[in-house]
């Protein structure tokens, strides 16, 4: 769940020569994402506004009900049932709560429209679509015998985190430090992503079985985006800044 990241990214900028914001980028392939996450969280009865699903234990029956149909339960994953095979696409449009949900599409929004960008529409879609798969069957192998159900789009939102720090490594990210009381501060993206991915990698280590965030499902998206940007993009973009012209007294004849 990308809303329980221990910094906050609000806005990105590609250095100060591009003069556009991440947020005012054309991306109609991140935009859709984030509307159909929407749509059907509010559909679901994850939600709790939609009163075909009632209230109280029915309510709880129906959200458990819903999360295992669309979710991936790794110890049925392996059994090799035709169904189970396509949950890892389908649980990264179910969110669990208004807070994952708002979560996920905050930073899906912040960083998924440079990255879009840089990529193009089509690619973009079957990098995000493939690399979120793969997250969860990672961590579905790694937790084979589990019968938790695991719902989010935290694993193909990770990969756009690790494609944007290979594409972007200069891009100015905003964050909120919770123990610098919230004050916003601007750090390029080698210096903030990194360590995002090394939080979650201590997490990782951490977590118990049961309920909670997948960090190593963050972990694999997050290796397999920047893998993917390395090998189809070679290097980093760049952005020079135009030098700034000579005082009028300095000018050459």
């Amino acid at each position: 769940m990308i809303g329980n990241w221990s910094v906050a990214h609000f806005r990105a900028r590609f250095g100060r020569a591009a003069g556009r914001s991440a947020l005012a980028s054309p991306a109609p392939v991140t935009h859709g994402l984030i509307t159909l996450c929407c749509l059907l969280f509010l559909l679901s009865p994850a939600a709790g506004l939609n009163p075909a699903y009632s209230a109280g234990e029915e309510l709880i029956a129906a959200q458990q009900a819903y999360f295992h149909r669309w979710g991936v339960v790794p110890a049925e994953l392996f059994e090799g049932a035709p169904r189970a095979v396509l949950t890892p696409a389908t649980a990264l449009f179910v969110h669990g709560s208004w807070v994952h949900l708002l979560g996920n599409m905050l930073f899906l929004y912040v960083f998924g429209a440079m990255t879009e960008e840089r990529m193009g529409r089509v690619q973009f879609t079957l990098f995000y679509l493939g690399c979120g798969y793969l997250a969860l069957l990672g961590y579905a192998a790694a937790n084979d015998d589990s019968t938790q159900s695991l719902v989010g789009a935290s694993g193909a939102i990770s990969a756009v985190l690790g494609a944007f720090l290979f594409l972007f490594p200069g891009a100015r990210v905003t964050s909120l430090l919770p123990f610098l009381l919230f004050l916003p501060l601007r750090f390029p993206a080698w210096v903030v992503l990194p360590f995002w991915a090394a939080l979650q990698w201590v997490a990782a280590g951490r977590a118990t079985q049961g309920p909670g965030v997948a960090y190593l499902a963050h972990l694999v998206g997050f290796g397999l985006g920047f893998g993917y940007a390395w090998a189809r993009f070679g290097r980093p973009t760049r952005v020079k800044a135009a030098p700034a012209p000579a005082p009028e007294g300095e000018n050459q004849p």
